[in-house]
């Protein structure tokens, strides 16, 4: 019996450097995500409350920023922005409230990422 042993070029594998730069790169883009989902998290929310009070009926620009800043106080998510930073007009006999800020955000070391977000009630 001629048994044949197996050719180091036919087996087949991932060394430990192409290990470690799979675990690097994943890691990386989970870190990542963990820290943009928040602020994602944060935008939709504003989006959803300033539609919200849009389509409330509010009529006074004071009246919508104290609205907006009542459900600010029970609404955890909402830390950036407050009702003063609204920006509150009409189109159309509609009340169009829209919004824009900046979120900086600390990955590791002097490395940040910058996103701008703007929104508008529907």
């Amino acid at each position: 019996m001629n048994a044949r042993l197996p050719h180091a070029r036919s087996q087949r594998g991932i060394t430990l450097i192409g290990l470690v730069f799979w675990a690097v790169l994943i890691s990386s883009a989970a870190l990542l995500a963990m820290r943009v989902i928040p602020t994602v998290n944060e935008y939709l929310t504003i989006k959803r409350v300033v539609t919200r009070i849009a389509d409330s009926g509010a009529s006074t620009v004071p009246g919508i920023r104290a609205e907006f800043d009542k459900i600010k106080s029970v609404e955890y998510a909402i830390s950036t922005i407050s009702g003063e930073d609204l920006d509150v007009t009409k189109d159309n006999d509609r009340i169009v409230i829209s919004f824009a800020y900046a979120k900086e955000i600390e990955l590791f070391g002097p490395v940040a990422l910058l996103i701008k977000y703007s929104g508008r009630s529907k």
